[in-house]
């Protein structure tokens, strides 16, 4: 993986712009204003003061777009891990916003009895909760990295979404 170099940089009376560079000049990165918002923003080619795309994420937007970059790069990094291990599998699945277990603890899920699966990590808020306990509340917006079966997943996934 390569290395890289993100800047910070304080926006007085706004925030804080934490960027990096990206191979065709532009620069990707945010901006965390002082009443809590966040900013995607994308800047111009060769420009990084100018400003090609800006997004405002609420709150929760940003802790799912954290989440989403997030999980992938754990469930690889699994994946890779048991790569050599026949029948394991590793799969992202989501809590949905008025999903069954929204606001539920692991625990209610009785998730290894019912599949035989495991729940080895939750991404929230770009944040890894690894190796969540049973008294662990689940949000909607939370991406579960699960590992078992193909067959396990698949009934976990149907479990999360309808109970």
């Amino acid at each position: 993986m390569a290395d890289v170099n993100v800047e910070v940089t304080p926006l007085p009376g706004i925030g804080v712009r934490k960027d990096f560079g990206l191979p065709d000049g532009r620069r990707i990165g945010v901006i965390t204003r002082r009443d809590g918002s966040v900013d995607l923003i994308v800047s111009e080619e060769g420009d990084p003061d100018a400003c090609r795309d800006q997004v405002l994420l609420s709150n929760e937007e940003a802790a799912v777009l954290g989440s989403l970059l997030g999980a992938p790069q754990l469930v690889a990094q699994l994946q890779e891990e048991h790569r050599d291990v026949p029948g394991v599998h590793t799969r992202q699945i989501p809590i949905d916003e008025g999903a069954p277990y929204d606001g539920r603890t692991l625990g209610s899920t009785q998730m290894r009895t019912r599949t035989k699966v495991s729940i080895v990590a939750v991404m929230r808020a770009g944040q890894v909760h690894p190796s969540p306990g049973p008294s662990f509340t689940f949000t909607a917006g939370d991406v579960l990295v699960v590992v078992g079966t193909s067959e396990g997943l698949d009934e976990a996934a149907k479990i999360l979404a309808h109970g």
